[in-house]
């Protein structure tokens, strides 16, 4: 087969519209097609009289080596092919600490190995976590080990599931393919910006650890990972507590994937001699406005809205006062929701469903700080800059955790007095007027300030004074890197894998599950 690039493709196709065009484009007719793969779609909407699919297909044609030296715009198709993973018993049965991206694909790797991982997850199993993330959001009763951030499926679970990245490995491929084939919607393997929704996640995260457990694997839930022991630099054992009773487990290898949010778990790390660094993160808040408009401002007043995805975005500006303000996990037909995960504190995150299909749309606008910034030479610095800020907030708001927030309008000083207007906040279990500079540095505060005009110039919804901003929003990265050397242990202990975005290794579902894939293969090519 021959992959053919760039292909311009109406926003209403079928197979027969999509093989004209990849005729077309090598001079054959669409009969010479005899089948066609969709790789890549994305929208271009660059000019608003002319929006239509961009697509890179496959297509199985004769003569395909005359057709690939004529035709500039194709090349050879290589199709997928994962990774071999060798059978092999390991001396002791390995331990992931964490069942987000990284810990799910890292012990699904070990799994397929035949080498029976134990996987301790400190918060519980989907539909547990889901009915206790809905209690928190509708009354405020927050449970500190199973939440947003802890439980299964990771901090990612309960986003918009978006799966772009801007890392580049041949594991991604494989990443992806086990999604779909886990429940996850097939578009993925094709979407220039794929997603999969919290809805249909759940589920696909569900199957995978269904998929582990019958390849010999075990996933304790309510297993929090309070210790670990070693000998002569080596790791030899960890220890779990589970409804109050600790257990050891003998292991030479344990894939430390706890998650950005495991701040428990980063202070054991120090009190036992492994080293841990500080990390830049970003703070800010989360931007709302009506998904209607956002469409408009992307589309234009004509566009046929019906055939057309929920708009979507990505800005950044670099400031004069050299800071970095940008867009981050952009939730189109979403809502911004609680996500703590220790008590009085106030945390957001944006989330959506598959269809997209809220009224409002999402976004945090973050700027981004570095360890100068953090006042302190201590590793942990950075983590208690994240706690001082949410507390704040939690204060501010005036308790139950209400989330501060505020207009546009009003935080540029364009209007005098607060007012919700068009744009209705989405966080539950509730807002309350806040002015950021009451718990967001003040340097933060200026920064987004001097960026939402400049944001406006692109995309025109962000000149809109009644557009909402939630705040806090500081659990976009880990604040720490736990250190790793090239064989993707620990530089303090031998066995002991940091892994993924907790571990300052990754920084979205994708990447840190290919993180997972890299250390579970680590630990297999050693063979201990």
């Amino acid at each position: 087969m021959i992959k053919i690039n760039s292909l311009s493709i109406p926003l209403k196709y079928n197979e027969n519209t999509v093989k004209t065009a990849a005729a077309k484009a090598i001079g054959k007719s669409a009969d010479g097609i005899t089948k066609i793969i969709i790789l890549k779609k994305s929208i271009d909407a660059r000019k608003k009289n002319n929006i239509h699919y961009v697509m890179t297909v496959a297509a199985e044609v004769k003569n395909e080596n005359a057709i690939l030296k004529k035709c500039k715009n194709t090349e050879k198709y290589i199709s997928y092919s994962p990774i071999s993973v060798p059978k092999i018993r390991l001396s002791t049965r390995p331990v992931v600490v964490g069942f987000g991206p990284a810990g799910i694909f890292a012990a699904l790797i070990l799994a397929e190995a035949g080498a029976r991982p134990i996987v301790l997850e400190r918060g519980e199993d989907v539909d547990t976590r889901k009915k206790k993330t809905d209690l928190f959001w509708q009354s405020g009763i927050l449970d500190e080990e199973c939440n947003v951030q802890f439980g299964e499926g990771g901090a990612g679970a309960f986003s918009d599931g978006k799966l772009n990245t801007g890392t580049h490995s041949p594991l991604i491929r494989q990443v992806l393919k086990e999604l779909a084939d886990c429940g996850a919607p097939s578009e993925i393997l094709y979407q220039a910006k794929p997603h999969i929704g919290t809805d249909k996640l759940l589920v696909t995260v569900k199957n995978i650890r269904e998929k582990i457990k019958a390849l010999g694997g075990e996933v304790l839930f309510g297993a929090k990972l309070c210790d670990f022991e070693s000998k002569s630099g080596r790791l030899v054992s960890c220890t779990y507590v589970k409804k109050g009773e600790k257990y050891d487990v003998e292991t030479n290898n344990l894939i430390l994937a706890t998650g950005h949010s495991a701040r428990d778990i980063f202070r054991t790390l120090l009190n036992k001699g492994i080293e841990v660094e500080q990390k830049a993160f970003s703070v800010g808040m989360r931007i709302e406005h009506l998904q209607s408009e956002l469409n408009r401002s992307m589309y234009g007043e004509n566009a046929p809205i019906e055939l057309l995805p929920p708009a979507d975005y990505r800005l950044a500006v670099h400031l004069e006062n050299g800071r970095g303000v940008y867009t981050f996990c952009m939730c189109p037909g979403g809502k911004v929701v609680a996500s703590a995960s220790e008590n009085e504190t106030i945390v957001t995150n944006g989330m959506s469903y598959y269809s997209r299909s809220g009224e409002n749309a999402n976004s945090a606008v973050l700027v981004g700080i570095t360890p100068e910034d953090f006042g302190s030479s201590f590793p942990l610095a950075g983590a208690e800059l994240q706690i001082e800020i949410e507390k704040a907030a939690f204060a501010k708001a005036g308790g139950k955790y209400f989330a501060p927030c505020t207009t546009v309008g009003k935080l540029l000083g364009e209007i005098s007095d607060f007012e919700i207007g068009k744009v209705k906040p989405t966080y539950l279990p509730g807002t309350a007027y806040v002015d950021p500079r009451e718990y967001l540095p003040e340097y933060a505060v200026e920064s987004i300030k001097q960026a939402l005009p400049m944001f406006a110039t692109k995309i025109a919804c962000f000149g809109d004074r009644e557009a909402v901003l939630t705040g806090p929003e500081t659990r976009s990265s880990s604040p720490v890197r736990i250190t790793r050397g090239e064989s993707l242990e620990s530089v303090s202990l031998k066995g002991m894998y940091p892994c993924g975005e907790g571990a300052g290794y990754a920084g979205g579902i994708i990447s840190s599950a290919v993180d997972g894939i890299r250390c579970a293969m680590a630990i297999l090519e050693k063979g201990l």
